[in-house]
């Protein structure tokens, strides 16, 4: 009996193997894990001589031919190719199965060769999955070769236009995973399914080797694997359809991404199974309604979104599971609900994430700027993208190239090809419903143009380059395309810098001058001011803007810009903080904490309320952060509770101390108070040296005003009490004043109508960057701002080494240490063979400009103007452009100040700041 049994067993065993399907990688599965293959290259760098190289890869960055960047002339390039030879077995048990060798990616032209033999046509097209049926060429049992030679550039001019020439890397090699899938003879190739939201779902199902199959079920499972519906069709064709309805299931959505496993049972006429094939799958339904919007599942959404090419530093296209990941978590983390695929499909496992974790996708036929994929070739293309990528629930619409390289004459096919018949664009078109311009000014977000019926939806906007651009900018953009209805969201360029690490410059980073800094994140994800502004402005969390004042009642009004979510599901928490001083560790308390909770359905507004603790005015900031249902943190807002006058009041409460004294010179005056020496100009006051005893503090040539020359009337010095004060008049009126008093601390006053359409206004010091070793402030921090980049930034004690990173370019340490600081309390500059000294700020609203940021070797629009000197206190600064447009086309934000000097501060501004040398 027992014997009977383990024969049933083993027999029941080898037949669900039959009819199972098998994966055998002959790569790794990314760039953290690979196989060593035989290589051979035939010019650039280690060619002419076989060795070794890591498949998946681009041979670039595994040191072999040529570097180029898609905008390099033809007579530059090098049409390197690359021969791979791999050995391997297979088991003896595929005999009798049909056996696929699949690439899922080869940049350009790939011939494939088993055991010498050709395994089909030569595969032209980078970007794309394909694959042979080499069930005839394998020796199952026994040892197998592989050849592939490998043309980087393709033979196929139209390739070349579309691929070969475009705005990013062009790398060569086998750059993504290949194995050997085993199938029964009859087998289900694979599914095309479309599955609505109201439950509709339908199926083409695709069978290789059609024989005895008679019937296909359908079983619709949770991801725990529990069967919710079942749908059953008799099989009559190598491609059947099969449909039912699933009563209420959980829809897809951004928000709440709810998927399924669509299991497909193929059976013969014993109802015995053939084969099985499964898919996970999301219900939704799709809509682009004219001159209206685009809906998912019957709720019109806007798209916070991203472009993105699939890079990395060390392996140039190749990717992994665990990279796409990491991406997608940053861009949710930026409150982004959608992602471009610029400017080719990427590999399955970043679709998957994707469907996972939440975000809509663009999904791209290769082409850029030009007339790209001929005829022939851009439909054999379309279809191994769509059959590749049409189950993903993410993916909502289809773009026909790039900037002009759409193919016309396929326009058709996408919804030919498409069981879900998605809505298809021209990125940078007036195509169909929809506009998709590219880089358009602010004033053209009234949507006044010549298509003002269409779907305004830029697939480009805010060009990065730098540190310009995506996140400056975006508040006044975002503000009317919020606010517009025929405004769908747009897509940010771009989501990381793409610079290499050249193998044949010791992995020196190049990004091809200003082609390819252009990202929110450095090129390792490093997260640049940017991201912090896009996380504010996109946070489904929105607060009123407010300042916390003695009147403050403890509520705010907040709206909720969800799309499916009720913010009873996510949680706030609020922290009343205070702040350790300049000189002791930098150290916080967090004084008062309260849970809050709001019921607020998607779109509405509502209020929020705090319970006041009694002493709150004591506290120096509130915090309040908002985390979503996934324990996300969607943003950090923070207030200052205190006026700067009276934080500074509690900490400076030192007595004026003994008379300074003081001796004149023909042109200087030489004040001495405590241990410090100041020598002041007597003909406009500013201060020319400082020492503490034998040590000098190199702040020295101000204050001098930064936006335009002022005459000097008169520059006087007196004493009123103890107190020396050094008082300068300008012309109009406008006036400088020291006071230094006996305790060594010195206050420096400042009175000043700015000039009308300024791009900056205050005063300005100079002070050697050679000296500077760091900086610890209490203000917004830690990353800097401009005037239309002021979010993204908390209230809170920061600290910052002195770092000279030109943002893109090079350093990629971040925050940058250079530039403006806002809303600034006191700040402590630490010297370096120097005194380290402490400024106070009294006066709201103050800039702290430290030191200016080198200018990147091909700046563009990015390169902005700073005030002269190192060191500025300042009431206004000046905004940043972008790759493609000035700052004033940026919006309100981004143009400069106008004063009407009679009615902004009875006609001055005024400015208050101590200084500490002691």
């Amino acid at each position: 009996m027992k014997i009977i049994q383990l024969t049933l067993l083993l027999f029941l065993s080898n037949f669900l193997l039959a009819q199972n399907n098998e994966t055998q990688y002959l790569s790794g599965t990314g760039a953290d894990k690979t196989v060593n293959w035989k290589f051979f290259c035939s010019a650039g760098m280690n060619s002419g001589k076989w060795t070794t190289i890591a498949v998946p890869s681009c041979w670039e960055l595994q040191g072999f031919g040529a570097y180029n960047y898609g905008h390099d002339k033809y007579e530059n390039r090098i049409n390197e190719t690359g021969t791979y030879r791999y050995k391997f077995n297979v088991p003896a048990g595929w005999q009798n199965k049909q056996v696929n060798i699949v690439f899922d990616g080869v940049m350009t032209d790939a011939e494939v060769k088993i055991n010498g033999k050709l395994a089909g046509p030569i595969h032209q097209g980078a970007f794309y999955q394909f694959k042979y049926d080499i069930s005839k060429l394998l020796k199952p049992g026994k040892e197998n070769q592989l050849e592939v030679l490998v043309n980087k550039h393709s033979g196929n001019w139209s390739i070349n236009e579309a691929e070969r020439q475009a705005d990013f890397w062009i790398f060569g090699g086998i750059f993504r995973p290949v194995y050997l899938e085993a199938k029964p003879k009859e087998n289900i190739a694979r599914v095309a399914v479309d599955a609505r939201a109201n439950g509709d779902f339908q199926a083409n199902v695709y069978i290789s080797g059609f024989k005895n199959a008679v019937e296909v079920i359908a079983e619709i499972q949770t991801l725990s694997g529990k069967t919710e519906s079942k749908f059953e069709t008799a099989v009559n064709a190598p491609v059947c359809n099969v449909s039912g309805k699933m009563a209420s299931p959980k829809t897809w959505n951004p928000e709440f991404p709810n998927r399924y496993k669509a299991v497909f049972k193929l059976l013969d006429k014993n109802g015995a199974l053939i084969n099985q094939y499964s898919e996970l799958i999301g219900f939704r339904t799709v809509e682009v309604r004219e001159s209206d919007g685009i809906y998912i599942n019957g709720v019109r959404i806007k798209m916070q979104g991203v472009c993105r090419h699939t890079f990395n530093p060390k392996y140039g296209r190749t990717s992994s599971k665990a990279l796409s990941i990491e991406a997608v978590n940053l861009m949710k983390d930026m409150n982004m609900n959608a992602v471009r695929m610029s400017h080719y499909p990427p590999d399955k496992h970043f679709l998957d994430v994707c469907d996972s974790l939440g975000l809509v996708v663009l999904d791209e036929l290769t082409a850029w700027q030009k007339p790209s994929y001929d005829d022939v070739v851009g439909r054999k293309l379309m279809e191994e993208m769509i059959a590749h990528d049409v189950n993903h629930p993410s993916i909502i619409l289809w773009d026909n190239g790039n900037e002009g390289g759409e193919n016309n004459n396929l326009n058709d096919d996408f919804a030919e090809l498409d069981i879900q018949k998605r809505k298809v664009l021209h990125p940078w078109q007036d195509y169909d419903l929809t506009n998709t311009l590219h880089y358009s000014d602010y004033n053209s977000l009234a949507l006044d143009g010549f298509s003002k019926r269409k779907i305004f939806f830029p697939t480009e906007f805010l060009h990065g380059l730098y540190d310009g651009g995506l996140g400056a900018g975006l508040d006044d953009y975002w503000q009317m395309m919020w606010n517009n209805p025929l405004a769908a969201g747009g897509f940010l360029w771009v989501f990381a810098d793409e610079a290499v690490e050249r193998t044949d410059r010791n992995r020196e980073l190049d990004s091809d001058g200003n082609h390819a800094p252009d990202g929110i994140l450095g090129p390792y994800n490093e997260k640049e001011g940017s991201f912090y502004t896009i996380k504010e402005i996109w946070s489904p969390v929105q607060f009123e803007k407010r300042y916390i004042s003695p009147e403050f009642n403890g509520s705010f009004r907040i709206e909720n810009r969800y799309f499916y979510t009720n913010l009873n599901k996510c949680t706030f928490d609020a922290e009343w903080v205070s702040f350790s001083s300049p000189d002791k560790n930098r150290t916080e308390e967090v004084n008062s904490r309260e849970n809050l909770k709001i019921d607020l359905a998607p779109g509405q507004k509502g209020m929020i309320q705090l319970k006041l603790p009694e002493n709150w005015q004591k506290f120096d900031a509130l915090r309040i952060k908002a985390t979503d249902q996934y324990g996300r943190v969607l943003n950090t807002w923070s207030w200052p509770v205190k006026y700067p006058e009276a934080k500074i009041k509690e900490l400076l409460t030192e007595t004026s101390g003994e008379k300074p004294t003081i001796q004149e010179t023909e042109k200087e005056l030489i004040v001495k108070t405590n241990k410090l020496n100041f020598t002041f100009s007597k003909t406009d006051g500013t201060i020319q040296q400082i020492k503490n005893g034998d040590r000098l503090i190199p702040l020295s040539n101000g204050p001098v005003f930064v936006a335009g020359e002022k005459k000097v009337k008169q520059s006087t010095h007196r004493f009123e009490d103890n107190v020396l004060v050094i008082e300068t008049v300008f012309e109009n009126n406008d006036m400088l004043k020291w006071t230094v008093f006996g305790n060594g601390l010195i206050d420096l006053d400042v009175n000043y109508e700015p000039n009308n359409n300024c791009l900056f206004a205050g005063v300005t010091f100079d002070y050697p960057e050679k000296n500077v070793v760091g900086i610890k402030w209490l203000g917004n921090g830690p990353y800097r701002v401009y005037k239309n980049r002021m979010k993204g930034v908390e209230f809170g004690l920061w600290e910052k080494a002195y770092n000279n990173t030109i943002t893109g370019e090079s350093g990629f340490k971040y925050p940058e240490f250079k530039g403006y600081h806002s809303e600034v309390y006191w700040a402590k500059i630490e010297g370096k063979d120097s005194p380290d000294f402490k400024v106070y700020i009294h006066s709201k609203d103050i800039f702290l400009r430290m030191l200016t940021p080198a200018d990147p070797k091909a700046p563009a629009r990015t390169k902005i103007e700073y005030p002269k000197g190192d060191i500025s206190f300042l009431n206004g600064i000046n905004a940043i452009g972008t790759k493609f447009t000035d700052a004033s086309s940026s919006g309100p934000q981004s143009n400069p100040y106008q004063f009407n000097s009679a009615k902004i501060h009875g006609g001055k501004l005024n400015m208050k700041i101590t200084f500490d040398f002691r």
